[in-house]
């Protein structure tokens, strides 16, 4: 935990132009850790494949399970459905790119591309100094 806490606070104090895309699942800590939309990066893009949330799906359906309580199979197979559909709907990148939360929806093979022109618009821009907090060992 420790380790992942220097990463966060890396990623949070490096006055750098950062760049992210999601290519898979972008959940939780991990997201901070990558530096997702919080971390406001230059660009932030999704893969079409790409999924983004708080927690993932069947996390969250068992936390909140869990705190209901005692349920029957049947029961809590009904509680955690409309969950699931939630959080599968809501974690698409075109729910995501559709507020705004990213730069859009980009095709895997043009990633290159569209960093490469990221970085060179990035090249152009001041950049402030980097103050880091204390790491401790």
């Amino acid at each position: 935990a420790k380790d992942g806490a220097k990463l966060v606070t890396a990623v949070a104090c490096a006055e750098v132009p950062k760049f992210t895309v999601v290519i898979g699942g972008s959940f939780g800590a991990g997201n901070y850790g990558m530096c997702g939309r919080a971390y406001a990066p230059r660009q932030l893009w999704m893969w079409p494949n790409a999924r983004i949330s708080v927690m993932g799906g069947p996390q969250a359906a068992s936390v909140l399970s869990t705190v209901k309580g005692e349920m029957s199979a049947e029961e809590k197979a009904a509680f955690e459905a409309p969950i699931l559909e939630k959080y599968e709907r809501e974690g698409s990148p075109y729910y995501s790119t559709a507020r705004l939360w990213d730069d859009g929806i980009i095709d895997p093979l043009d990633t290159r591309r569209v960093i490469a022109i990221g970085l060179d618009a990035a090249a152009h821009a001041p950049q402030p100094r980097t103050v880091f907090g204390v790491f401790r060992m």
